[in-house]
């Protein structure tokens, strides 16, 4: 009997996280998603079905990390995906943006991600696993008012950058995935009819499923991702 293959979500109750973690489960993964808000987590973990586990997980505690990734090797009995989401954006001025937003995502987009790395390495050395980090093509692109943003995305592509360098003796795949303007919530955006043109969240977990799927020979490391077509704006 083939055991079953686990993967474990940060950010997973909406958006790029909720829709990846869905694409796991339907190829057969076990799966455990993670936020900050118990309803939330719990709901989507509800609607992703085939036994998913909701976590209630803030990825700027690094202790709260650590049990929530214990508490899925033990439930599960190994890990074998990871895929580094949570994350938050405020986009101001330099000069008018506040030290708690500044905090708020580093801690969040790059120390959250390195805190969730760190706890799985373990587990994911194992059976040998994947690691997937959501940056932003803001990683290396830098945007008026998006000091804190592109500081934690360029940061977060570094530490992908390295940890391929590290953990390939582990066998652990490390990607990082570049998207540009996709339509979620994120930054309180409301998806809408309009925005057609954008990436979709099922569109970056077709893209996670594929290079799961590529020869184990292969590693794309790191993955642009760009609508295929502007809106009428231009953007």
């Amino acid at each position: 009997m083939t055991e079953q293959k686990s993967a474990f979500v940060t950010g997973g109750s909406k958006g790029i996280g909720y829709a990846v973690a869905r694409a796991l489960a339907q190829d057969g993964y076990a799966v455990t998603i993670t936020s900050r808000h118990a309803q939330e987590v719990e709901e989507a973990a509800r609607q992703i079905g085939a036994g998913a586990r909701g976590v209630v997980c803030d990825v700027r505690d690094p202790q709260a990390v650590q049990a929530a990734v214990d508490a899925h090797v033990a439930a599960l009995g190994g890990l074998d995906v990871l895929f580094v989401n949570a994350g938050v954006g405020k986009f101001a001025n330099v000069a008018d943006l506040s030290i708690e937003d500044w905090q708020a995502m580093i801690d969040t987009n790059l120390n959250g991600a390195f805190y969730t790395v760190k706890a799985a390495i373990p587990a994911l050395s194992v059976r040998g696993g994947y690691i997937f980090t959501l940056s932003s093509l803001a990683g290396k692109n830098p945007l008026p008012g998006g000091g804190a943003y592109n500081a934690s995305k360029f940061g977060l592509n570094g530490l992908s950058e390295v940890l391929n360098l590290d953990l390939r003796t582990r066998d652990i795949k490390v990607t990082q995935i570049m998207p540009g303007t996709v339509s979620t919530h994120f930054g309180g955006h409301t998806p809408s009819e309009a925005d057609a043109w954008k990436i979709q969240p099922e569109d970056i977990a077709q893209l996670t499923l594929d290079l799961l799927h590529m020869p184990a020979r292969t590693l794309p490391s790191r993955v642009e991702v760009r609508p295929s077509r502007p809106d009428r704006n231009g953007k």
